[in-house]
């Protein structure tokens, strides 16, 4: 009987401090551990992160510390984001030479930001589509109330040919104005009946490679479309390694600036070009289309003062390598199109 009692007595005893002081990794009443040691990596905690992993030495395991966490995240721990936004916007060449020269404690890490403003820009992108679907009906009645303005103007043709053959006139210009409105309201009833706007017509010059992705694009519309998108967002990552060699291109002379260097340009220039796309799709999105159209000239301005500050040009060396860094970038966005295309048509 004795050694029945003591143990129970250690086993009672050993509840009973857990439920003062829990155990590493255990919470206790407010939710907050109290480990001694890293949860992640097992080394002795000397301060309030783990000197060997970098971990947080204490969890909170409660919803409150859940939510921290959340808000932490969403915000890119701690703030960073309010002072990248303001800094890409208005100083971006700024930030990015502090990235390079090591200052990365303040900001948001290019790779970071740009997937951030990917997502969030094939999530406004979704949206507005969305929005735009809710306008089918009115496209449709338009449509409708075009071919029928087409069949009006085709009967009157057809009554004017009657009255000119009566009178002994030619009709040959009659004759291919009604042809051309037949046609037309045949393209607007194939466009209201869901096929594409407009078809292309292949021929004996089409190059064979070509050949089945419009016979596709014909044929599935819908599913060819949701593919390009899904491909696009995918490998959305192919812009930065389309675009550094044009940096190159930029600075052929001057081996101070390395392939690093011109990574993180890109990488900021393409994310703040997504934040346009998405302050444009929501000014679409509340029928502010005029104010969205002005967001175009926005990107030559921006290269400029980008290209200025991050390589500490002169102002007509910032001015001439911007109109050869926007037409570097049209090519860059054409070969990004023409893949995306390629792999959804595919």
């Amino acid at each position: 009987m004795g050694e029945f009692e003591a143990i129970g007595d250690a086993v009672t005893g050993g509840l009973l401090a857990r439920a003062v002081e829990p155990g590493a990794g255990e919470a206790g009443a407010d939710g907050h551990t109290h480990e001694k040691n890293c949860l992640n990596c097992g080394t002795p905690l000397t301060g309030p992160y783990c000197s060997a992993c970098g971990q947080k030495a204490h969890v909170h395991r409660s919803v409150r510390g859940f939510l921290q966490d959340f808000v932490q995240g969403l915000f890119n721990f701690e703030g960073k984001i309010w002072r990248t936004l303001p800094m890409l916007a208005w100083h971006p060449g700024q930030m990015t030479r502090r990235y390079i020269a090591g200052e990365r404690a303040n900001f948001i890490s290019p790779v970071a930001l740009y997937l951030f403003t990917v997502f969030a820009m094939f999530a406004v992108l979704n949206f507005t589509g969305e929005l735009g679907s809710h306008t089918g009906t009115k496209m449709k009645d338009g449509l409708k109330s075009e071919i029928a303005d087409q069949k009006k103007q085709l009967a009157a043709l057809e009554l004017k040919r009657k009255l000119t053959v009566a009178a002994g006139k030619p009709v040959a210009d009659l004759d291919r104005r009604i042809t051309k409105r037949e046609e037309d309201i045949v393209e607007t009833q194939k466009v209201l009946n869901g096929g594409p706007a407009v078809q292309t017509k292949l021929d004996d010059g089409t190059p064979s490679f070509i050949r089945p992705f419009i016979e596709n694009a014909q044929a599935n519309p819908d599913a060819v479309s949701t593919r390009v998108q899904d491909a696009a967002s995918k490998y959305s990552w192919l812009l930065i390694p389309l675009s550094v060699p044009f940096m190159w291109l930029l600075f052929p002379l001057r081996r101070r600036y390395h392939t690093y260097d011109h990574m993180v340009f890109v990488t900021y220039s393409l994310s703040f070009m997504m934040m346009l796309v998405i302050a444009g799709g929501g000014l679409v999105a509340i029928g502010m289309t005029t104010l969205a159209s002005l967001l175009f000239f926005v990107p030559p301005f921006h290269m400029y003062r980008h290209l200025k500050e991050s390589y500490e040009l002169g102002r007509f060396s910032a001015i001439m390598r911007t109109m050869a860094l926007v037409t570097f970038a049209f090519i860059a966005a054409a070969l990004f199109a023409a893949a995306t295309v390629a792999i959804g048509a595919s």
